[in-house]
């Protein structure tokens, strides 16, 4: 759509009334800002020498402190000291008068090196702005960085689209907003997105609401914070990958089921989603790291899943027996994490991983027992900072510092992420939680969602099994979770 409207270019000039074109008024403003910071200027280096002039009078002080103090106690009055302490030390009134001004317990504390520092730094400003107003082509530069500080703190993106094209040749995606997105996928194949304003915060150890009208049998297996017009990577059991952009997926409400999934991507019957990854256009990312149920991992060259097909393309070669069930990009020297489902977990460097092509296999991350299986890889952002969030199967949770676990070679078995018991269950998910990351959102699968302000999460050893994050009815558990930023999340119900 294009708009069309009229703008009164009459400005005053020198108190005279003048028709300006665009260039002109820029040039005037531009004017106007040289002579500000000119008389700025000016009055800070009008400040800064009589800054340094008393700073010269204190120097002279320090290096005779015990005649200053002597001739000030000698002298009848303070007239009297001033003018002593003119006559015996060369001083200047100025720097008398602030001598005098200075109790003698701080005239006696007084430090030459702290003297010599602040002098110095006056004279560098002194020098700095006598430069500035010899050379007015330096003003300009000054107006240039104070331009770029303001555009820094108060800018923000622009909210219109330049086409070069003509009006009419753009695409669908020009015409939706990039927006906050929580998407959320069922064991049974529906998946929908909503925004996060539909969730409320709530108290941790809370029911929850209704987040979904799920089938029997059919809870939530995934969900996810994006954005509208973010690209999502697909990844099945069977390795395969698929690609949707965000906007694609229905918008539902709350307790809306959502659309089956094989109606937007090509699925086979009995194939299911185990991993989602959301890929930015600009992430700095370079491979494409990935980790299997049985806790074999590899890494791919970002580049070979530029183009996906509509069909999927192969994205890991599986043993037998074994499923794909995380994926991350990666920068090639970033730390990873993995975490299994009895609480075993491993922190390694991704340089111990070698680099291979999609169609192959990987190489053991975690040793596992039979029974035990990998719940969450995570690469880690900060490894000082970070925190990983536990969430088990009956609603107990906590946040332990990445720094207690000490980093080894992969394919050990690792340590403790957390006690596991039968008042706990399973772990159901382990997430690496940054500094923008302060709610999380978590389903049951009886189809209840609660979300919870992270501050209200405590943070525990490894060895710990933590407190109740939702209240859970007979028969309820945790089905999925994820953590988000409550800058996107206004606290309020739809």
């Amino acid at each position: 759509m294009q708009s069309v409207f009229n703008v009164n270019m009459v400005a005053l000039v020198d108190g005279v009334p003048h028709l300006l074109t665009l260039k002109h008024i820029l040039e005037e403003f531009v004017s106007h800002r040289q002579v500000i910071i000119r008389r700025r200027s000016e009055f800070e280096l009008k400040e800064a020498e009589a800054r340094a002039h008393i700073l010269e009078g204190l120097k002279i002080a320090v290096d005779n402190i015990d005649a200053v103090i002597e001739t000030i106690k000698k002298s009848k009055d303070a007239e009297a000291a001033k003018t002593n302490l003119m006559a015996k030390f060369k001083l200047t009134e100025i720097q008398a008068q602030a001598i005098l001004d200075m109790q003698l317990r701080r005239l006696a504390a007084l430090e030459r090196q702290k003297i010599e520092d602040e002098l110095k730094m006056v004279r560098e400003t002194i020098a700095y702005l006598e430069d500035l107003l010899a050379h007015p082509e330096k003003i300009l530069k000054v107006i240039r960085d104070e331009f770029i500080k303001i555009k820094e703190r108060y800018g923000d993106d622009r909210r219109t689209r330049v086409y070069k094209q003509k009006v009419g040749e753009f695409s669908e995606e020009d015409l939706i907003a990039d927006e906050d997105i929580i998407v959320t996928i069922t064991e049974g194949g529906y998946i929908k997105r909503q925004l996060p304003s539909t969730f409320r915060v709530q108290n941790r150890g809370g029911k929850g609401v209704s987040g979904i009208t799920t089938k029997e049998q059919d809870a939530v297996s995934h969900i996810f914070y994006t954005r509208t017009l973010d690209n999502i990577l697909f990844f099945t059991d069977r390795g395969r990958a698929f690609q949707l952009k965000v906007w694609e997926i229905p918008e539902a409400s709350r307790v809306a089921k959502g659309q089956a999934i094989v109606n937007l991507i090509n699925v086979e019957q009995g194939e299911k989603i185990t991993a989602i990854l959301t890929l930015r256009q600009k992430n700095g990312a370079k491979f494409m790291f990935m980790c299997t149920k049985n806790g074999n991992i590899k890494k791919t060259a970002l580049e070979e899943y530029a183009s996906i097909r509509r069909n999927g393309l192969i994205s890991i070669k599986l043993d037998s027996g074994d499923t794909l069930g995380w994926v991350a990009t990666t920068s090639g020297t970033d730390e990873l994490i993995i975490v299994s489902q009895n609480g075993q977990s491993i922190r390694f460097s991704e340089k111990d991983i070698r680099p291979t092509h999609r169609d192959t296999s990987g190489v053991r991350g975690i040793k596992l027992s039979k029974d035990n299986f990998v719940i969450s890889a995570h690469k880690i952002s900060d490894p000082k900072t970070d925190q990983l969030l536990s969430v088990m199967a009956k609603g107990l949770g906590k946040k332990t510092p990445i720094s207690a676990w000490t980093k080894q070679g992969r394919g050990g078995s690792g340590v403790k992420a957390a006690q596991i018991t039968a008042k706990t269950g399973p772990i159901v998910t382990a997430q690496i939680l940054g500094e923008d990351n302060d709610t999380l959102v978590m389903t049951s699968n009886k189809g209840q969602l609660i979300k919870i302000d992270l501050k209200d999460v405590p943070t525990l050893q490894r060895q710990t099994q933590g407190v109740i994050l939702m209240r859970m009815k007979e028969g309820e558990l945790v089905s999925a979770a994820t953590v988000v930023s409550s800058k996107s999340v206004p606290d309020k119900s739809r």
